[in-house]
């Protein structure tokens, strides 16, 4: 017998898979903090490797490749922030980092959308993120990539061309915490679940984007992501 509701269910955000009809249901999305040394540095924070700290965005924040993402309203200071999202395809807790990568489905391309000035009231006044972080049409991501495919990169460029210039690039390589040692640590304060999302941190060079802007980013081995701001 099927479940009646009041109303009706929403539809479940998904991204499209590299090589496949289906599509991937994402369920949650995680971010890591400051997880490049020279972004922790240029936002005026010690890179030293602490414990990594977490935050979210909805799932239906997400904005598919090649789509328009709308500049968001209450702020005059929204920022990218490149980075390589990983697909959990199997859930756990308490995850092992040797056992880690057995529980990745996949990689993709995404956006943390920052808008920075509300971010940085709230740090000022210490409380949460979540309106600097977590609005509409914050996460932009490409299509995933399964492991399968593309193995699980420990290595290679992640770069952010804004209107045909580059603003950013680094390299998995540079991460603080590398995605086994995530994967492990972020099983300890939540449940993972097949369908959640990590947005595992972002090199130096966040900046403002403005209406008009092109953003094309890019992580070696994983389909481009392409995003204009209107």
């Amino acid at each position: 017998m099927s479940t009646a509701y009041v109303i009706n269910p929403p539809i479940v955000p998904s991204l499209p898979v590299v090589g496949d009809t289906r599509r991937f249901a994402v369920n949650r999305i995680y971010c890591v903090g400051r997880n490049y040394a020279d972004h922790a540095r240029e936002m005026g924070h010690d890179p030293d490797r602490e414990p990594p700290f977490f935050f979210m965005k909805p799932a239906n924040s997400i904005v598919a490749d090649g789509k328009d993402m709308a500049y968001p309203s209450l702020s005059n200071d929204v920022h990218h922030e490149i980075e390589m999202v990983v697909a959990i395809g199997k859930g756990g807790a308490n995850i092992s980092a040797d056992k880690a990568l057995e529980h990745v489905y996949g990689y993709g391309v995404g956006l943390d959308m920052t808008r920075r000035d509300l971010q940085g009231e709230a740090k000022k006044m210490g409380r949460p993120w979540d309106t600097g972080k977590a609005f509409d049409q914050s996460a932009p991501c490409a299509a995933i990539t399964p492991a399968t495919q593309c193995g699980h990169p420990n290595k290679g460029t992640v770069k952010l061309l804004v209107n045909g210039e580059v603003r950013q690039e680094g390299d998995l390589n540079q991460l603080i915490w590398n995605i086994p040692d995530t994967i492990a640590y972020l099983s300890t304060l939540f449940t993972l679940e097949p369908g959640d999302l990590i947005m595992s941190g972002t090199p130096a060079g966040v900046g403002p984007v403005k209406k008009g802007d092109v953003l094309e980013g890019s992580v070696e081995g994983l389909t481009p992501l392409k995003v204009k701001i209107i």
